[in-house]
């Protein structure tokens, strides 16, 4: 039998660094052939044109698509319109047998689209989380689009049978990012400050997205926590926010403080090189969920900024605030701790749980076709409640 052909959607750098761990074992695996559909942030200049990593990492058969202008930000449903024109294109000339997206991004949703409405089984990676903003809302509409789900923990998994999913289309294999953090391929601390010519001594890291449900109050926003980071007086590592509307708002603010001493600004980072930044870093800081996720598991204090990351994972190493000068460096003096790394998200091997599915003939028996199951129909009432 021919190898099943496995296509993976990556829109940015914080995808494709969760994704990676997939890749490289269907790559690896004889029976799949890897194929990545490159979009979004990937193509764009602005951004670090962060298609080259991808290749950088020994992947061949990469498509690269560009679905916006190289502008600051885009209009999410031109996004979406032009990520579904260009993958629908593509799988008619290349139709693959699974399409695999992550999280809550408008490539995300574009693809369980074209894969729904052209009969290819769609699979999800890491639905069923909770976030504020638009994301929620994109990240439920995948699921309900997607056949097969591979959720972080049983959390994940109960809000799916929630929304309708089948018992047996959920797997819990962790986050996928885990079997980089703990693996032993992270470049040293001293390489990363010297590929990126980050000369202080210690740092914090600082990623601040837009919340594209709060674009009246973003500007004031960002100026008053970039005011206290300056206060502050501490170093700090900068990454550019995604390319949500409100963007070009948050890179007014962040962009001149690389003309400061105390900050390096970058538009992006090399995955494993930002995940070696983290573990060393003093604090997290903004409204990334690499503070509710990635940070804790390395137990590396995250100030948690606004309503981006509204209810999700409580740790006693995460400390939520609001956009407040006063309440970030309040935030900075007393910083939350704890002795005891999260394991929330998983503990790695994610890959192999993976591929194990993959290679499970029943998992290719699923149709296409979809139906909302009932909670009392699978007799999930009591173990949800």
């Amino acid at each position: 039998m021919d190898p099943r052909k496995i296509l993976f959607l990556t829109g940015t750098r914080a995808d494709f660094g969760k994704l990676k761990p997939l890749m490289q074992r269907v790559e690896a695996a004889p029976d799949f052939d890897c194929e990545i559909f490159a979009t979004g942030m990937h193509t764009l200049r602005r951004y670090g044109s962060t298609i080259v990593e991808i290749e950088k990492s020994g992947f061949t058969r990469i498509f690269p698509h560009m679905n916006q202008m190289a502008h600051l930000s885009a209009d999410m449903d031109l996004v979406l319109a032009e990520t579904i024109r260009g993958l629908g294109h593509y799988i008619r000339e290349n139709p693959p047998d699974l399409i695999v997206v992550h999280g809550d991004r408008v490539e995300a949703l574009s693809a369980a689209i074209v894969g729904a409405m052209n009969n290819i089984l769609v699979a999800h990676i890491e639905g069923g989380e909770i976030s504020g903003t638009v994301d929620e809302l994109i990240r439920h509409a995948v699921s309900k689009l997607a056949h097969l789900h591979f959720v972080a923990h049983d959390e994940a998994r109960k809000r799916l049978l929630q929304m309708g999913e089948r018992d047996e289309s959920v797997f819990i294999i962790g986050s996928p990012d885990l079997d980089v953090m703990f693996s032993d391929s992270l470049p040293s601390l001293d390489d990363v400050k010297a590929r990126y010519e980050i000369g202080f001594e210690d740092y914090g890291v600082f990623i601040y997205h837009p919340v594209t449900t709060e674009q009246a109050s973003l500007g004031a926003n960002i100026r008053a926590v970039t005011k206290a980071l300056v206060a502050s007086r501490w170093n700090f590592v900068v990454v550019y926010p995604n390319n949500d509307p409100g963007a070009e708002v948050i890179l007014d603010a962040i962009v001149p403080l690389g003309e400061h001493p105390n900050f390096r600004v970058f538009p992006s980072l090399r995955f494993e090189h930002f995940l070696t930044l983290l573990k060393n870093a003093r604090a997290l800081v903004g409204n990334s969920s690499s503070g509710i996720r990635e940070a804790p598991a390395y137990c590396v204090p995250s100030v948690n900024i606004g309503t981006r990351q509204m209810n999700r994972f409580v740790y006693p190493s995460i400390v939520d605030i609001e956009e407040d000068e006063n309440q970030v460096l309040e935030a900075l003096t007393h910083l939350p701790r704890s002795e005891t790394p999260s394991r929330h998200f998983g503990t790695g091997g994610s890959a192999d749980l993976f591929l194990g599915c993959l290679r499970d003939e029943r998992l290719w028996e699923r149709s296409c076709q979809k139906q909302f199951q009932d909670l009392s129909a699978i007799g999930a009432l009591g173990s949800l409640a």
